[in-house]
Parts: structure tokens; sequence; C-alpha cells
């Protein structure tokens, strides 16, 4: 999924203090993801037509138009960044993460993508060790091997049974992974300058590739397109708005709700059901990630690691 899950949501840029409301951040939470996955399905159903940099451009060329609206008013003061480079690369990782996934979508299942994506938290968790310095244990360590495992049960190199393109959002993973590390590193700006800066990067990066690969939208796509932004956007700022009103600890472990209706939107709209061994790559996935996010949690109460 293209969606923050456990452990990537809280690095957005600071924002406003909000009281905290844990059971409305938590609807939000699960609103976002049902959104997430709603648009990754969409995007499934267009990459069978269109070229994946078409897509991904309608998707990010809408966000950006919404956010410069919504920023009108103050555009020139969120626009400035104490880290133009860091923030750069923010939106670079971003529309790799996008466009890896899109692209994998046109071959393997939304369900067995999303279980491989969702790897992210314990990359994030390693990543943040190894540039950050953040401080890693044995058992996290052990979790995100177990992560890696899973993924690999899903993917199955060599058994023939996927799709060479699974190994997409595997990278996409890494990829989506680097840019939240980056976004510890400018927790200097504000949650409104990252997604500006991030949403104008990676639609001038895929305007690029868009003009080379564009081909006439038929009229009956042309609203799947509109929703594909739409949804994109009204589930950013849904994320964003839960973990304003609420601990990240008490609502992270909601986002592997993306798992179900994941598999629900693959067997609904492409015939498309997991296989046995998909499923257990995925609950070892899903297992590791909530065990690293219970790690984390525990060091973060105690102001250690384990």
């Amino acid at each position: 999924m293209t969606s923050p899950l456990p452990g990537a949501p809280p690095l957005i840029g600071a924002g406003a203090p909000v009281i905290p409301n844990q059971r409305l951040g938590i609807l939000m939470l699960l609103a976002s993801v049902f959104l997430f996955t709603l648009m990754d399905a969409a995007g499934k159903h267009l990459t069978a037509s269109y070229h994946p940099g078409q897509v991904i451009w309608a998707r990010m060329a809408i966000n950006l138009a919404i956010v410069l609206v919504v920023l009108a008013p103050r555009l020139r003061s969120v626009a400035r960044t104490t880290a133009p480079l860091l923030q750069v690369g923010r939106g670079l990782t971003q529309v790799a993460s996008i466009g890896l996934f899109f692209t994998a979508l046109q071959f393997i299942g939304l369900a067995e993508a999303t279980a491989i994506m969702d790897i992210n938290p314990v990359l994030i968790t390693l990543g943040a060790a190894v540039f950050l310095g953040e401080r890693i244990g044995i058992r996290r360590i052990i979790g995100i091997a177990a992560a890696l495992a899973g993924a690999l049960i899903v993917i199955r190199p060599g058994a023939g049974v996927l799709h060479p393109a699974a190994v997409l959002p595997l990278i996409g993973a890494f990829t989506y992974a680097a840019g939240a590390v980056m976004t510890r590193m400018v927790r200097g700006d504000s949650t409104a300058t990252s997604i500006l800066w991030s949403t104008a990067v990676a639609t001038l990066a895929v305007s690029f590739v868009a003009p080379f690969v564009w081909q006439p939208i038929a009229p009956a796509d042309l609203p799947v397109f509109l929703a594909l932004g739409l949804i994109g956007t009204a589930a950013q700022a849904l994320l964003i708005r839960a973990f304003s009103l609420a601990e990240a600890a008490a609502v992270a472990p909601f986002g592997y709700t993306g798992l179900v209706w994941a598999g629900l939107w693959g067997w609904l709209f492409f015939g498309a059901v997991p296989d046995f061994w998909a499923l257990v790559g995925a609950g070892i996935i899903v297992s590791a990630g909530l065990y690293v996010w219970a790690r984390e949690a525990r060091a973060t109460r105690a102001g250690g690691a384990g």
C-alpha cells in the first residue's frame, strides 16, 4: 500500500498542538487507510490501460493543485524550508515509492503488493539506526529480519509463483523508508512545508516522464483519474489529522487494516484471492511490524532501546 504504516506517520513535520482525542484519531486513521487502499485499487485499474507515469502524474498533479489552493494565503511563508536538499530527496523517494508500487500492480495482486510494501515500518527502524545513530536492540533486529523473511515468502523468488515484478514493492518499501528517515531530519519544517515540497517535487519529477508516455484518456476513465487524486489527498489529510489528535502508539497498529481492504478490493474488483503462502507471508510481516512497534513504544516510555 502507498500509505504510511506504524512508525511512519509520526515522522511528518511538526504542526500546531491539538488536544488529544484517541478515539477520533483512531477513526480518522481507519478512514485514511480505507481511502489509501481504495486509491491503490483505482491505480491498479488505470495502470491496466495507461502507463504508470501518466497515472502517477494525475495523482500528484491533482494533489498539488489542492495543496496550492489550501495554502495560497500563506504560500510564501510555507514554502520556506530549513533543508531544501532533504525536502527534494523526500519528494523523489515519494514518487519512486508510488511509481514502483503502481508498476507492480500491473503484474501482481493488490493484496500481495500491499503486504510486501508493509515492511516499511521495520525498515524505518533500521534506517534510523544506520543513518541517524538511533539505538537498536537485538529484538528489533529479529523483528526486521522476520519482516524481510515474510516479504520473501510472499515474493517466493525462484518459485515461479509470482511475477518478477513482485520485487518492485520491496524496493518501494526501501525508498519509502528512506523518505521517512529524511523526514526525521527536517523536523524543523512544519507539516504544511513538508507536504508542499514533497508534492511539488514529486509532481515535477514525474512531469519529465508523463509527456513521453501520455495517451488520450477515455471519457469513462476521467472520473477514475479525478477520484485517484481526490481520494489520495483526502487520505493524506485524514492521516495527518489522526496523528495530531491521538498518540502514535495508540493509532499506528490500525494501519495494518489496509491488508484487509486490499484483499477485499482485489477480490471484488479484480477477482484475485491471495494464496496460502501469500497469507502466511503477510501474517509474518504484520506480526513483525507490530512487534517492532511495541518495542519502539516501550523504549520511548523507558527512554531507552531494546
